[in-house]
């Protein structure tokens, strides 16, 4: 799996966040390729993000840096560790959420 950014090491980690828990990689709906964090898309790509509907929440596009199992959206929404290797995934990602997914109007 290509990962693309700034990235620092092979469980997904890139300048931006690299504590131990900055461990996933998001596909990022616009252009299909997985970055680490919304700062390593802005820049590399030559595009603005386009944030994925709710009603694409059941597709891979989080990728677990430790394992490198794939999750849904909403797999990775509903958990605070990788279903299959159960390493932690950062909780103080949440903040960043509106950023890659369309939230409802009471989540905004």
């Amino acid at each position: 799996m290509d990962i693309y950014g700034a990235v620092i090491d092979n469980e997904t980690r890139c300048v931006h966040y690299h504590t131990e828990k900055d461990i996933i990689a998001i596909k990022f709906k616009c252009c299909n390729r997985y970055y680490p964090c919304y700062k390593c898309h802005e820049e590399q790509a030559d595009h603005d993000i386009k944030r994925w509907p709710q009603e694409q929440f059941d597709e891979w596009a989080i990728l677990c840096g430790s394992c490198h199992t794939e999750l849904t959206i909403r797999q990775y929404m509903n958990t605070t560790c990788c279903p299959q290797c159960k390493a932690s995934f950062n909780e103080r990602c949440t903040a960043h959420y509106p950023i890659y997914f369309e939230q409802s109007a009471h989540e905004e």
